[in-house]
């Protein structure tokens, strides 16, 4: 067997995943469109090409929010037919996440995720939180009740598509026992953060059987000081995951917010997933002191420090 020279890359297993996403809205009058559709750029996924296509053109308003790495479009539409066209191809390595993930006591949560114990919109962890001691405050701290969560919820929850809409709670999705993969998310959320657990939504683009493709929601949970993916429809396998957007419940991360009359007509969304066995891993970014995860973008470099 040879040997790597010291300090080379091992070469693992990679994703492709090619997403051709297509959006058509008619305009009914002068409005203006946030879209939120993506790849972001982490440092678990390299965004090898892309394309974004928005007809009639549109003077566009791009950015990313620093906090989470999600990138945004902003553009004015005017009335009449709209189509927006997306095309990506990304890469991702498989993750190896470890069995042995503790929990992270509260006094020792990093401020960043802090937030992310707190009850939001959707996430009703106070008003669930006796359920949640009920259901899991018996099991070890660990990875492991994180993953007795995801289980439950497959287990107990029904895959219902229109079962739920744009204002369904985790509660509600708890007392009708159905829901979509946006539902699933949200209860598992929900009951981490009753058990003080630091939990978001993800949401994405990955290749499953059933239903047709759409974009996917599955959360992550603060574990041994690292994001850690979960997905309680069991739909795909979590590392396939394409990231678009990352917050604290849906209302963070819509594909597309809109302040106007726009009424959707179609949406088609193809993905197609290869295996690079050869394919060398992204870059690691260099530690910079800030948090990091996973699943954390690449850190923004610090400005110099000026002697005093």
């Amino acid at each position: 067997m040879t040997a790597l020279p010291a300090g080379a890359p091992l070469a693992r297993a990679m994703h492709l995943s090619h997403i051709d996403l297509r959006l058509d809205y008619e305009v009914d009058a002068p409005a203006h469109l946030r879209l939120n559709i993506e790849a972001a750029r982490t440092g678990a996924q390299t965004v090898l090409a892309e394309t974004l296509t928005i007809e009639p053109p549109a003077r566009l308003r791009i950015g990313c929010e620093a906090d989470s790495g999600n990138r945004y479009v902003r553009f004015d539409a005017q009335p009449g037919p709209l189509t927006i066209a997306y095309r990506a191809t990304v890469r991702r390595p498989v993750v190896h996440v470890p069995a042995t993930l503790p929990e992270v006591p509260v006094s020792q949560l990093p401020d960043a995720v802090l937030g992310d114990l707190l009850p939001t919109r959707y996430c009703e962890s106070d008003l669930l939180a006796r359920c949640a001691q009920q259901l899991f405050g018996d099991l070890p701290p660990g990875i492991g009740r994180v993953q007795a969560i995801a289980d439950w919820i497959h287990d107990s929850i029904v895959y219902v598509p229109g079962s739920s809409d744009s204002t369904t709670t985790a509660r509600e999705v708890f007392v009708q026992r159905a829901g979509v993969c946006r539902d699933f998310a949200h209860l598992g959320i929900t009951f981490c953060r009753a058990l003080n657990i630091p939990a978001r939504l993800v949401v994405g683009y990955v290749w499953f059987d059933e239903p047709p493709q759409d974009f996917h929601a599955v959360f992550e949970a603060w574990l041994g000081g690292q994001w850690v993916l979960f997905d309680p429809t069991r739909m795909a396998p979590v590392d396939r995951l394409v990231r678009v957007g990352t917050g604290r419940d849906a209302k963070d991360v819509a594909f597309s917010t809109i302040f106007g009359a726009v009424r959707m007509t179609d949406k088609k969304l193809t993905i197609q997933e290869l295996q690079d066995e050869r394919a060398v891993p992204p870059r690691t970014p260099a530690p910079s002191g800030e948090l990091r995860g996973i699943e954390k973008p690449d850190p923004v470099p610090k400005p110099a420090q000026v002697p005093a």
